[in-house]
C-alpha cells in the first residue's frame, strides 16, 4: 500500500458539527443496545488499523479496565498535534469534538480507511461520560479529557517518550446505553477477525475485571488464508493447500483466499477495508463469476465435463466452499448506511481480473486439486436437479396434501400473518395438548415425530426428501435459499417449543441449523424463538406455582415454606402438562416467556463454526466445545 509520511494537521478536514449525536445515537452506530455498545470500541480499533493498513502501526492493545471502562492503545504515528487551520484548535481536539473530522475525506491522510467515514472518533466521545486521549510523537506526550463530547481542557504535554503512538480510554454513557457491561468474547471474536484481515498486524485484548486476568492476542502472519484454516478447522478439507489470489487492479487491492471441505454448507466472507460487508456486493459478484468461469473453463479443457453436459452452477461449485474476499478500495461506496453491501463497479472487474489469471494459473499447476473440485461439483449438481425435482413436486401439491403426517399441522383461522404464530412441537403427545391449548385463531401447532434431518450432514435433496422438513417448509411459505421469500412467511412468530432436557435441547439445536442454513432471514429478522416451558410445579393448599429454573423453585419455597404440604412435581416433558396447564404457562401471551433467537452478521464465521463444531462429524471439538460452555447452560437436564 502507498505510504504518505506528511501527517499533519492540514490532512484534517472539517464537514460539520457533532451536536445530533447523542439526541440519536442509533443514527450513528446502529442502536444503544450491546451492539452499539461494542461499536464504540471498534470505531476507536479501527483508526489503529488504518494506520496499520498506512504502514505505520504494527501493534494494538486493547483492555476491558477493571471500572468497564476501554483502552486502546497503538503504535501508529499518533493523532496530529499542531493546529487545525480552519478550526484553529489542535488537530487531536478536532478529531475527538468535531463530526465528520479525520484524516479520511481526501486530506491526504489515508489512502483507505475503515470505520464510520472519520465520524468514528467524535462518536465515541459524544456517547462516553468521558474520554482521554493521550498522543505520543514529536518526542512528547500530549493529553485531553472530554466529558460528553465537552473539552474538559486545553490540551497539554504530560511527559516525554521516545515513541510514536496514541492512547484512547473511555467510559460510555450509562445514560445512553440499555448496558454498558462488555463481553469478551463479543470483542474478542471481532479482533481476531481484524487480525486475519490485516496480516503481520499484532492485537492483543486483557479483561482486567476477572481474575486471575484473562489475554488473548492475534497475530497472522498468513493473514486471509489462515482465516480459511480457521473456519475449516473442524471440517475435512478436500485438499491441503489453500488457494491464495493477490494483486491490484485500477487502485483496488484484492487478496483472495479459499479451500473446498466435504461438507455441503458454503461459508463465503466479503470484507471492504476490513469492514464485513454481509450483503456481499460488486466484490462478492466478481468473485462469484471467477469462480464460475475458471473452473468451468478448465473443465472444458481438460475433458472433465462432456459436450453435451451442461455446464457447472456457480453454487454447485461453490458447495463446501469456505472462502474470504477481502479489498482495500480508496473511495468505496456502500448501499445503505450500516455498509451492508458494496456498490462499486470497478471492484467487481477488479476481483475477477485477479482472479482469472491466477486462479487459472492454480489450477494448471495442481490438475489433482482440480479435478477434486470438479467431481465435487458434479456431485453437487447431480443432487441439485435432484432437488429441484423434489421442489416441483412440493409446488404442485396442496399444503393439506403435503400436511399428511400422523401429527399433521393444525393451522390458525386468522389469515394476517402478522397476528399469526406457529408452534414446532416434539411429538404427538405434546402436539396434542398443544392443539387442545392453544388460541385456535392466532395460533397453529405442528408437531414432529422424532428429531429432523441433520442439515449439517446432508445434501440437498436428501434434506428436501425428509418429511419433517418439507412440512416446515410449506407450512411457513418462505421458500428456502435462493427462493426465500421473506413477504410470504405465513407466521409472525415462529416458537419452537420442546422439553427442557438434553433431547429436547438436542431438538431445537437441529432446528435452528435448519433455520440458519436454508432460512436464515427468518432468525436476522426476528421471526424465531424458543418457548420456555417451566421445570416446576409446587402445589400447596390448593394453590400453584410454577419455576423454570432451580433458584426460582428455591425461592418459592422460601416463600410459602417448607413442609409436609409442599408437592412439587418435575415436567420431565410437555406431555406431562394438561392443555390449561401448558396454556398458563408456556402459550398464553400475556404469561409466557418466550426467548428471541438473534444473530450478529458481523460474527456470522464464528456462528458457522459453531454450528459446525455442534452438528459435524467430527466428536472431540464437539466434546470440547460443550465442556467449555457447560457453565453457560441451564436447566438442560436436572
Amino acid at each position: 500500500m502507498e505510504q504518505n509520511e506528511n501527517y499533519g494537521a492540514e490532512q484534517i478536514q472539517i464537514l460539520e458539527g457533532l451536536e445530533a449525536v447523542r439526541k440519536r445515537p442509533g443514527m450513528y452506530i446502529g442502536s444503544t443496545s450491546t451492539r452499539g455498545l461494542h461499536h464504540l470500541v471498534y470505531e476507536i480499533v479501527d483508526n489503529a488499523v488504518d494506520e496499520a493498513l498506512a504502514g505505520f502501526c504494527s501493534e494494538i492493545e486493547v483492555f476491558i479496565n477493571e471500572d468497564n471502562s476501554i483502552t486502546v492503545i497503538d503504535n501508529g504515528r499518533g493523532i496530529p498535534v499542531d493546529i487545525q487551520q480552519k478550526a484553529q484548535r489542535p488537530a487531536v481536539e478536532v478529531v475527538f469534538t468535531v463530526l465528520h473530522a479525520g484524516g479520511k475525506f481526501g486530506g491526504g491522510g489515508y489512502k483507505v480507511s475503515g470505520g464510520l467515514h472519520g465520524v468514528g472518533s467524535s462518536v465515541v466521545n459524544a456517547l462516553s461520560n468521558w474520554l482521554e486521549v493521550e498522543v505520543s510523537r514529536d518526542g512528547k506526550i500530549y493529553k485531553q479529557r472530554y466529558e460528553r463530547g465537552k473539552v474538559m481542557y486545553d490540551l497539554k504535554i504530560v511527559g516525554k517518550t521516545d515513541h510514536t503512538g496514541t492512547k484512547v480510554t473511555f467510559m460510555p454513557d450509562d445514560t445512553i446505553f440499555d448496558d454498558i457491561i462488555y463481553d469478551f468474547d463479543t470483542l474478542k471474536t471481532r479482533l481476531r477477525e481484524t487480525a486475519f484481515l490485516t496480516k503481520n498486524l499484532k492485537i492483543s485484548i486483557t479483561d482486567k475485571r476477572v481474575e486471575p486476568i484473562v489475554s488473548k492476542t492475534f497475530h497472522y502472519e498468513g493473514g486471509i488464508k489462515e482465516f480459511v484454516a480457521y473456519i475449516n478447522k473442524h471440517k475435512d478439507p478436500l485438499y491441503d493447500k489453500i488457494i491464495y489470489c493477490e494483486g491490484t487492479k485500477d487502485d483496488i487491492y484484492v487478496e483472495v483466499a479459499l479451500q473446498h471441505n466435504d461438507s455441503y454448507n458454503e461459508a463465503v466472507y466479503s470484507f471492504v477495508n476490513n469492514i464485513i460487508t454481509p450483503e456481499g456486493g460488486m466484490h462478492m459478484t466478481g468473485f462469484r463469476s471467477s469462480i464460475t468461469k475458471v473452473f468451468n473453463d478448465y473443465a472444458r479443457e481438460f475433458k472433465l465435463l462432456k459436450e453435451k453436459d451442461d455446464n457447472l452452477s456457480g453454487e454447485d461449485l461453490r458447495e463446501g466452499l469456505t472462502a474470504i474476499i477481502s479489498i482495500k478500495i480508496s473511495e468505496p461506496q456502500f448501499e445503505g448506511q450500516t455498509k451492508q453491501k458494496l456498490g462499486n463497479a470497478e471492484a467487481r472487474s477488479a476481483v475477477e481480473s485477479v482472479m482469472n489469471e491466477q486462479l487459472t494459473y492454480f489450477l494448471e499447476q495442481n490438475p489433482q486439486v482440480a479435478k477434486t473440485i470438479i467431481n465435487k461439483a458434479l456431485l453437487a449438481q447431480k443432487a441439485r436437479l435432484a432437488a429441484r425435482k423434489a421442489r416441483d413436486v412440493a409446488r404442485k401439491t396442496t399444503l393439506a396434501e403435503t400436511m399428511t403426517l400422523p401429527g399433521k399441522l393444525a393451522d390458525c383461522s386468522d389469515k394476517d400473518p402478522m397476528n399469526c404464530e406457529i408452534y414446532i412441537v416434539e411429538g404427538d403427545s405434546a402436539g396434542g395438548s398443544a392443539k387442545s391449548a392453544r388460541n385456535r385463531a392466532t395460533q397453529a401447532i405442528l408437531p414432529l415425530r422424532g428429531k429432523i434431518l441433520n442439515v449439517e450432514k446432508a445434501r440437498i435433496d436428501k434434506i428436501l426428501e425428509n418429511a419433517e422438513i418439507k412440512a416446515m417448509i410449506t407450512a411457513f411459505g418462505t421458500g428456502i435459499h435462493d427462493n426465500f421469500n421473506i413477504d410470504k412467511l405465513r407466521y409472525n412468530k415462529i416458537i419452537i417449543m420442546t422439553d427442557a432436557d438434553v433431547d429436547g435441547a438436542h431438538i431445537a439445536t437441529l432446528l435452528l441449523t435448519f433455520f440458519y442454513r436454508f432460512m436464515p432471514d427468518l432468525i436476522k429478522e426476528g421471526h424465531v424463538y424458543l418457548a420456555q416451558p417451566p421445570l416446576y410445579k409446587l402445589e400447596k393448599n390448593k394453590k400453584v406455582w410454577y419455576a423454570y429454573s432451580n433458584e426460582e423453585l428455591a425461592s418459592i419455597i422460601n416463600e410459602v415454606g417448607r413442609d409436609s404440604n409442599n408437592k412439587v412435581q418435575r415436567y420431565k416433558g410437555l406431555g406431562e402438562m394438561d392443555a390449561e396447564q401448558l396454556w398458563d404457562t408456556t402459550m398464553d401471551p400475556e404469561k409466557r416467556i418466550l426467548l428471541r433467537v438473534s444473530m450478529d452478521e458481523d460474527d456470522e464465521s464464528e456462528i458457522d463454526i459453531t454450528f459446525n463444531t455442534l452438528m459435524g462429524d467430527k466428536v472431540e471439538p464437539r466434546r470440547k466445545f460443550i465442556e467449555e460452555n457447560a457453565r453457560f447452560v441451564k436447566n438442560l437436564d436436572i
